[in-house]
């Protein structure tokens, strides 16, 4: 059983930094995993991705401020956000693609694994 859990989230004020977490079991690490978010009446956005073989894939939105990095002894997955913006404000997803699938992307049907989201809320 694949299971996928989130943690970091929480309130920061604009300009501020947050590293979130997404703790994995049950999920062999050669493959890809990403970063999601979504705000209530929006589609689910690609945030970040990166795969085990190499290569790592950002959103325009939040090129140079947030890092996706990944820790496979800990079997952890981080997102660290600075420059925090009040348009950052989401739930935030970690996801893993399929054993089968090995695809550098933000788009959601790549992902069959997900966590169950953490919020993020940034405010001026």
């Amino acid at each position: 059983l694949v299971q996928l859990v989130e943690s970091g989230g929480g309130s920061v004020q604009s300009g501020g930094s947050l590293s979130l977490s997404c703790e994995y079991s049950g999920y062999t690490t050669d493959n890809c995993m990403g970063w999601f978010r979504q705000v209530p009446g929006k589609e689910r956005e690609g945030v970040a991705s990166m795969c085990s073989v190499g290569g790592t894939l950002y959103a325009d939105a939040v090129k140079g401020r947030f890092t996706i990095s990944q820790d496979s002894g800990k079997m952890t997955l981080y997102l660290q956000m600075n420059s925090l913006k009040d348009e950052d404000t989401a739930m935030y997803y970690c996801a893993a693609q399929p054993e089968s699938t090995v695809a550098l992307s933000l788009k959601t049907s790549w992902y069959k694994y997900w966590g169950q989201g953490t919020q993020v809320t940034v405010f001026s």
